[in-house]
């Protein structure tokens, strides 16, 4: 029963941002023509004498490549909790794009989770293509094949229970292994869509993000995990600077984490 599930911690970790326009940011046609920042997040669940990380997000060099505004190694960021790298033991890669799979190397002792899926396609034909490969970086799928190979990594086929009270939920859409993370919380079960929605607008508004390997996935995405989630306010976008400013912080203002498991401060507007 929910009431006896564990209630964990959920913390948003803002580490890089970019500035971006509206109309790069939906593959339905938008009219409005304005700033629309994408920002960057790595999330940590804790709980139950465990500590999770989602995702692994990007260094330094990389956010230079990619012309990517860096604020702080997602790694180090765990002190603003008072985390090291040595105490997450798991880490789950909702999937392998290099703002999401990167820094593996810095978590020495972390059991990463992973849909088989998500690792045929970034090491399969699709590859051959230069407009789909080049949302990944391929030292960090090497550094994930070397993980692999140190049996460091669990791989998953579809839906998994990781623990009382935290799912994985296979959605697919944005690449061809994308997973969700389902996770209950004191206010009840929260969703991150990581980029099975990068905007609150695009799942509430159905207009995709443009970068799409299968626009009907995505689709049936945005449904499924509405469902999953204890209202549409629980569902938390991948990258939608919304989610700094609605949602309470934790600790210093400065580090820019806040608490995903608290009420928002105020409602969605795009709800109302």
């Amino acid at each position: 029963m929910t009431a006896s599930l564990p209630a964990y911690e959920v913390f948003a970790l803002r580490y890089a941002t970019v500035a971006r326009r509206r109309p790069e940011n939906f593959m339905v046609h938008d009219p409005h023509d304005g700033p629309m920042p994408m920002d960057y997040f790595v999330w940590v669940i804790r709980g139950e004498g465990r500590t999770w990380l989602v995702d692994t997000g990007f260094n330094k060099t990389a956010a230079d490549a990619r012309k990517r505004v860096f604020l702080r190694c997602p790694i180090d960021a765990l002190s603003a909790l008072d985390l090291t790298a040595a105490q997450v033991s798991d880490v789950i890669i909702t999937h392998l794009h290099y703002d999401h799979a990167g820094n593996v190397n810095l978590l020495p002792n972390a059991r990463i989770h992973l849909q088989e899926k998500e690792m045929q396609y970034a090491t399969g034909r699709y590859m051959t293509h230069p407009l789909l490969r080049h949302a990944f970086a391929v030292d960090d799928i090497v550094e994930l094949v070397r993980s692999l190979y140190s049996d460091r990594i669990c791989f998953h086929d579809g839906d998994a229970e990781l623990a009382r009270g935290i799912e994985l939920v296979l959605v697919g859409g944005h690449t061809a292994g994308l997973q969700a993370v389902r996770v209950h919380t004191a206010r009840g079960w929260v969703v991150l869509a990581s980029d099975a929605s990068h905007f609150y607008e695009n799942i509430h508004r159905d207009s995709p993000f443009p970068i799409v390997l299968h626009v009907g996935e995505m689709l049936d995405g945005y449904r499924r995990l509405l469902s999953l989630a204890e209202t549409p306010d629980h569902l938390v976008p991948g990258h939608d600077p919304l989610v700094l400013a609605r949602y309470p912080r934790a600790g210093d203002p400065a580090d820019e984490v806040v608490k995903l498991h608290a009420p928002p401060l105020a409602p969605l507007e795009l709800l109302s």
